[in-house]
């Protein structure tokens, strides 16, 4: 009998077993990274396209070439393409981020021969209707008008424009970016961006030689190449900027605080991540425990650590009730000036360092999963000793080097505060 008044005998996580993928290359020289795991017949793909040919003018040309891309081809309509792919129990969809688009199709590999032409005619001849671009710049309007009277939404953007300005990666979204919006701009920018020189493929599932075959037999050939300039943008840590847009009918404020940082490709990234989850990285961290748990002024506060392409941030954020605000930010400054001042007692250490082995092995819970974990390696250009890496410095860093760390990428004197609503 299972005695449960015992607890289990803990152990902590020494190794993790990453399946790592196999390279093949299209016939045009495509990589495909297969991550294979037979135990399903199914199989997502993941045509990965880099965010390119940046144009401060247009810049809404990556996100609608992403939202619209499976809106019409020259065969077939938007509702002729969601019926054939239901029709085979499959699933496609766009997503767009801050260095990638990515289309993504999950199916049984049965149907691969039925779903792929269809996915390649929409990489490939996607017309971007007009009567589908004007609801399309209907919708988002309407959207962003809503999204403009909420608190968060507002920190969020106002912040990322405070640290990396009229990039991609802060641009100030307004209304008149969607009046500007040109078809012809997004059959300009599709057929330079989703182009085989600007693609990585990553297959994750039971994937045979049969289906590398069909795959080969789409995307290897008659897919031209686009003329393809690839974003770079360099930033300098701004003096402390401190935004605050009043809305005086609020009964929350948003904040948002942080500042420009190191990313993955940095030596110090996992040491910075584990200061990061001690601050406010996990829900037993110290902000929580502090602005939540003890204070109540929130139901959550979080930060994190976060790695772009061209750069990286920090960031606090979180909403709290219009009338403490003030005192909440006097709290969060707090606790980053005693992670700064103080080493970090033996016990939460332990506590963390358990928590972020626990949850990095937890997070492996398919080949989806693993998939993902080598994406984010690949395009930052690391291997999987990234990860060897990571493991022994979440396992072997002392409270004196997270000092250190503090008091190096914590500068508080160069943060950028946001606040929106009443402080």
């Amino acid at each position: 009998m299972l005695n449960r008044t015992q607890a289990p005998d803990f152990k902590q996580v020494n190794k993790i077993e990453f399946i790592q993928p196999v390279k093949r290359v299209l016939n045009n020289n495509v990589p495909v990274f297969t991550v294979f795991s037979g135990e399903q017949d199914l199989v997502r793909i993941e045509f990965i396209f880099n965010n390119v040919n940046w144009n401060a003018e247009k810049p809404l040309q990556a996100i609608a070439v992403s939202a619209m891309l499976n809106n019409g081809t020259n065969k077939l309509t938007a509702k002729e393409i969601a019926e054939k792919i239901d029709f085979y129990g499959a699933f496609f969809q766009t997503e767009y981020n801050q260095d990638q688009s990515v289309v993504t199709l999950y199916t049984l590999n049965k149907h691969l021969k039925s779903v792929l032409p269809i996915v390649k005619d929409v990489l490939s001849e996607s017309q971007f209707p007009q009567k589908e671009l004007d609801i399309y710049i209907q919708n988002q309007k309407q959207k962003l008008q809503v999204n403009l009277q909420k608190n968060d939404v507002l920190s969020r953007k106002e912040f990322s424009h405070a640290l990396f300005g009229a990039t991609a990666y802060g641009v100030d979204i307004q209304l008149k970016h969607y009046d500007a919006l040109k078809r012809d701009d997004l059959v300009e920018y599709f057929k330079n961006a989703y182009s085989p020189n600007n693609c990585t493929i990553v297959v994750a599932g039971k994937f045979s030689d049969e289906g590398f075959d069909l795959l080969n037999s789409q995307f290897g050939q008659h897919w031209a190449d686009g003329n393809v300039i690839k974003n770079s943008f360099s930033f300098k840590t701004p003096e402390r900027k401190i935004v605050y847009k009043e809305k005086a009918e609020s009964l929350q404020s948003a904040i948002r605080i942080g500042q420009l940082s190191i990313n993955r490709k940095h030596e110090d990234f996992a040491g910075v991540q584990i200061l990061n989850t001690v601050l406010g990285g996990y829900f037993g961290s110290r902000l929580m425990t502090n602005i939540r748990e003890d204070k109540g002024y929130t139901y959550g506060i979080g930060s994190g650590i976060v790695s772009l392409h061209n750069s990286g941030y920090f960031f606090i954020g979180t909403e709290v009730g219009a009338d403490v605000c003030a005192d909440a930010l006097k709290e969060i400054y707090k606790e980053i000036d005693l992670l700064k001042a103080e080493e970090i007692g033996e016990e939460e250490l332990s506590l963390v360092k358990n928590y972020m082995l626990g949850s990095l092995l937890g997070s492996l819970e398919n080949v989806f999963s693993h998939a993902d974990k080598f994406k984010n390696i690949h395009f930052s250009g690391l291997t999987y000793s990234y990860y060897e890496n990571y493991i022994s410095k979440v396992k072997a860093i002392t409270a004196t080097e997270l000092l250190a760390l503090a008091n190096k990428y914590l500068t508080t004197e160069s943060f950028t505060e946001v606040v929106v609503g009443k402080k």
